[in-house]
């Protein structure tokens, strides 16, 4: 026998004894632990949020609808009497980011209905007679026939104008602590990109409102004096 069959051999009999000796002890194999998803480490800090009373709103860029939304914004913010907005962006809370898109497109609508009446009669009469080779006859007829059509149609192009924004807070460490989208077409006194800067800014104080009852009750200390 080889030196190599040898060795192989005796690689056999130490993985026999390995096997034999975990069945006799009973030993299950180790099995690895499954890996948890990490937790959201990304909720908003109710008492950050609630602490904010100074607000920076940064400019949302320099096309005009940009602009526009960015005051509108501004003076939702300054309508709610909750919150100051400054212009001294060392001075605010949190800073105030968002991208805001406008668009205007054109809705056909088109309508069309059509009724239809007719009526029709008719009448025949006929007679024959004769008397000593003489014969005589009459005829009659008759025949009235109506038709009536009413058709209405009408055919209008609508101007639908849409605003969307997605705004964000962010604090002075650069974390985010609040987040909303939204968009609308239009209320019925103001137009699509007031109504959205409204519906932000209304979202923003039920966050907070929603914050403030969820948050837990401050502790306080009470000390107790004893009689000597």
């Amino acid at each position: 026998m080889s030196c190599r069959d040898l060795i192989i051999r005796a690689a056999l009999l130490v993985n026999l004894a390995i096997s034999l000796s975990a069945q006799t002890t009973g030993s299950a194999p180790q099995q690895s632990t499954p890996v948890q998803p990490c937790a959201d480490l990304a909720k908003a800090d109710p008492v950050q949020l609630n602490a904010v009373k100074r607000i920076f709103v940064e400019s949302f860029g320099e096309d005009p609808i940009s602009k526009e939304m960015q005051s509108m914004i501004v003076s939702s913010l300054v309508g709610t009497r909750r919150f100051v907005v400054t212009e001294n962006r060392l001075r605010a809370d949190a800073i105030l980011k968002g991208v805001a898109l406008e668009r205007t497109s054109q809705e056909v609508h088109a309508y069309g209905e059509g009724t239809a009446v007719g009526s029709a009669g008719g009448g025949h009469s006929a007679s024959l007679s004769g008397t000593n080779g003489n014969i005589s006859g009459s005829s009659s007829g008759g025949f009235v026939a109506h038709s009536l059509g009413i058709n209405d149609s009408s055919l209008n192009t609508e101007t639908v104008n849409e605003a969307r924004v997605a705004v964000r807070l962010v604090n002075s460490d650069g974390d985010v602590i609040w987040t909303t989208t939204q968009e609308s077409k239009g209320a019925k006194y103001k137009g699509a990109s007031a109504d959205v800067a409204d519906m932000c800014v209304k979202q923003l104080l039920r966050d907070m409102a929603k914050s403030e009852s969820n948050a837990p009750p401050a502790t306080s200390t009470t000390t107790t004096s004893g009689s000597k």
